[in-house]
């Protein structure tokens, strides 16, 4: 019995130790490690620690910059336009004749200002509005120095100067001279037009533009002599009629 007891002991006493299983324990920068018996020592490298940036303080934050303000653009002044005429003002219109100023406006058209002005035409019931820049491109003009008005008379009694042209010509000629709104070149007309007692009458075509160029003639008169336009029309034939 005593021998079997002493072979179980010296058994056990050869059997080595088990390994055990040895979790390292950080020391600071050391780890202890231990396998198998031997215990092995490791020293891990320092950590160096993180540094969080911290944001300075509100007191110490530099002042933003101040964004300069551009300079105000200079006012620029108003281009006062020269006004020729005022309301009640009588004017002459190279196409229409005779007309009245009824007042000035300005307007806004594509974002610019427009002063205009407003011209009535009663015997033709029509109202015109004209830019006060145009004026002179459009050959609107104040009514006739009576020393001009002489000089129509004057032509008037003068001899008929008839071109030997094809009437459809002529005609054209004498259109163009009324709407050129000169009292001397519608005196013209007046005069080439007129037919004495012993002459052959007027052609329809020739009368028409007779009456026209009488008309225009007439109201240019009756605004200047201030007088009723009929009574400046029979002034005007009269004088015709002295020369026939």
């Amino acid at each position: 019995m005593a021998s079997k007891t002493s072979k179980a002991k010296a058994s056990k006493a050869k059997k080595p130790a088990a390994a055990k299983a040895v979790t390292p324990k950080k020391s600071g920068t050391t780890v202890k490690v231990t396998v198998k018996g031997k215990t092995t020592v490791k020293v891990s490298p320092a950590q160096t620690p993180r540094v969080v940036a911290k944001a300075p303080a509100a007191a110490n934050k530099p002042a933003a910059p101040v964004a300069k303000t551009a300079p105000a653009a200079p006012a620029v002044a108003k281009k006062v336009e020269k006004l020729d005429f005022v309301a009640g003002d009588f004017v002459v219109y190279p196409a229409h004749g005779v007309g009245q100023v009824e007042g000035v406006e300005t307007v806004m058209i594509a974002g610019m200002e427009i002063t205009l002005y407003t011209i009535c035409f009663e015997k033709d019931r029509m109202r015109l509005k004209l830019p006060v820049s145009k004026v002179k491109a459009s050959g609107l003009r104040k009514l006739s120095s009576k020393d001009r008005l002489k000089d129509a008379l004057a032509t008037l009694q003068g001899r008929s100067q008839t071109r030997r042209i094809m009437w459809s010509r002529r005609a054209q000629e004498y259109e163009a001279k009324i709407n050129s709104g000169d009292p001397v070149s519608i005196a013209e007309v007046l005069r080439d037009l007129k037919r004495a007692d012993t002459q052959a009458e007027q052609s329809y075509s020739e009368r028409q533009i007779y009456q026209a160029a009488l008309a225009r003639l007439a109201r240019e008169v009756a605004a200047i002599e201030k007088i009723d336009e009929k009574k400046a029309a029979e002034k005007l034939e009269a004088v015709l009629a002295d020369v026939a």
